[in-house]
């Protein structure tokens, strides 16, 4: 850090003030850090080195604040399992000639969306429809059926010997593993 004109608060030190420290070893209260004191490195250090936090609690206090879940004990909201997407952004008055705001929204939305039978779906899975290019209600059949049609169109016996769709033909054999083991299609 630089100094700026500062002198350490150490007595008969002359050297640069460029670390703040609090003026004594206790904590700051709710109204903030309280009161500190300019110090340099060597100063700085033997303060630090001599700070005891529990200094001045009583044993009670000190199980108190050495708990694993200190302070996640108070209610805290919720978050918000949509992302803020649960309702139409508030300038959906406004002129949208390109349909930005509302398509993103939509786009949104969609991603969210639950399938109808209520069975959870990761974002993996969701992923992995959207590569089988299938709706989030389909079903095991659908998905073989689709895969069936899939492993037809891009495998290189099929083509020809053509490689060219190898990269596509993994992605889709990959995304029909992983949605057949997963718990939405069982």
């Amino acid at each position: 850090m630089e100094a700026t004109g500062r002198l350490c608060a150490e007595p008969g030190c002359n050297e640069p003030g460029e670390f703040r420290a609090p003026m004594g070893h206790t904590r700051g209260g709710y109204d903030g850090p309280g009161e500190f004191r300019w110090l340099c490195l060597d100063h700085v250090r033997a303060f630090n080195s001599g700070y005891n936090f529990f200094q001045g609690m009583s044993p009670d206090e000190i199980h108190d604040a050495q708990r694993p879940y200190a302070g996640w004990e108070r209610e805290t909201r919720a978050f918000n399992a949509t992302g803020g997407a649960d309702r139409p952004p508030r300038w959906a008055d406004f002129a949208d000639p390109l349909d930005a705001i509302g398509a993103r929204f939509r786009d949104r939305m969609k991603d969210r969306a639950e399938r109808k039978d209520g069975k959870p779906l990761s974002g993996l899975d969701r992923e992995s429809l959207k590569v089988l290019d299938l709706e989030i209600d389909a079903d095991r059949s659908a998905l073989r059926k689709r895969y069936s049609e899939l492993v037809r169109k891009y495998h290189p016996d099929r083509n020809g010997g053509d490689r060219s769709h190898e990269t596509r033909l993994q992605r889709v054999i990959e995304a029909y593993q992983h949605l057949r083991a997963s718990p939405a299609f069982v």
